[in-house]
């Protein structure tokens, strides 16, 4: 994930990794990133990358880089649904599975372990996967039913697929780092993007 570092100082997050000037890239957990926030830990690896002390680093920055890359994932659904390639609503996303047309299934926080096994089978039948364990992505949460049906803008989203398999690559990006700091396993550092195209790494 990036944290963008504006000319005054302010360290806030990039979920897109697009604000201009210098940023640090960092892979932690939440709970570790408040670790090294309340020790300080944080504020020294940053001043060390960037040869300043003067940084202002909020104190609710694991909650804001959360929200933000919730907000991302969500966005960038909302993109692909507009773009005609998010295949919703269980019978159809079944339908498509069994023919071999999804490239990507997805079931929200709080579907029912009935309902995903029926569709992983689906997908697993239409990629001629049987027997190799393959299934849909449980999205971690808050990531429910709600959550989704307010993001998208339908009733009732609990499962989700996509067609497409640059769709799901585009959308696996913000989901990854959103699993990533939700607790997924990863190499812990910060890089430093200088205008020069350098990096310096620092252990967190």
């Amino acid at each position: 994930m990036r944290l963008a570092v504006s000319p005054e100082g302010d360290v806030l997050p990039d979920a897109l990794a697009r604000a201009p000037g210098r940023g640090a890239w960092i892979g932690v957990s939440r709970p570790e990133l408040t670790q090294a926030l309340a020790t300080g830990k944080l504020k020294a690896a940053l001043s060390r990358a960037f040869k300043t002390g003067k940084l202002a680093i909020p104190d609710d920055l694991p909650e804001r880089l959360e929200d933000a890359l919730r907000k991302a994932f969500l966005q960038r659904l909302g993109l692909e649904m507009r773009a005609g390639r998010l295949i919703l609503g269980s019978d159809r996303i079944g339908q498509e599975a069994r023919s071999g047309s999804v490239a990507a299934l997805y079931h929200a926080f709080d579907a029912s372990e009935d309902g995903c096994k029926k569709l992983d089978q689906a997908w697993r039948v239409g990629k001629e996967a049987e027997g190799s364990g393959l299934t849909g992505v449980r999205l971690p949460q808050p990531l429910d039913r709600e959550a989704l049906s307010v993001a998208l803008g339908r009733d009732n989203v609990v499962h989700l697929a996509l067609a497409d398999a640059a769709s799901a690559q585009r959308v696996s990006v913000p989901l990854g780092r959103l699993q990533t700091f939700l607790g997924a396993a990863t190499a812990v550092g910060i890089s430093e993007e200088r205008a020069e195209d350098t990096d310096a790494r620092t252990s967190a």
